[in-house]
């Protein structure tokens, strides 16, 4: 698994890229669970364009961080799944409490639409 986080105001990006299963869960987890803690972040947003594969262990990790960000009226956004990974989500319930969005641009749109709009120009929070 490879793994790209980008810091846009308080929402964290992640694309990650390959299977997403029990070999890479607590990798995974540790990472979200690290930059979850070194910025004050509600909002992350998972493109999963380039993820082939996701198994229970790596639903688990995405749940444990909706649940984190669900106490601070957060919200886990889910963006461009390949059709075998998205019916894996359909199927887990995970589009009856996450939205789903095309890209990362719709998604973000929505984020900080009540902030005036996402111009693509957000400054990165990132050190």
């Amino acid at each position: 698994m490879e793994l790209d986080l980008e810091i846009k105001q308080d929402t964290l990006l992640v694309r990650p890229k390959g299977e997403l299963d029990l070999v890479v869960a607590d990798e995974f987890r540790t990472i979200l669970e690290n930059a979850l803690d070194n910025r004050p972040i509600n909002f992350l947003v998972l493109n999963l364009s380039q993820v082939s594969f996701i198994d229970s262990s790596c639903l688990g990790v995405i749940l444990g961080r909706y649940k984190r960000l669900a106490q601070v009226n957060g919200r886990v956004s889910l963006v461009s799944a390949q059709p075998q990974v998205r019916r894996v989500l359909e199927m887990s319930g995970f589009f009856r409490i996450m939205r789903e969005y095309s890209g990362e641009e719709e998604a973000l749109n929505y984020i900080f639409g009540y902030r005036g709009g996402y111009d693509g120009n957000y400054q990165s929070n990132e050190a």
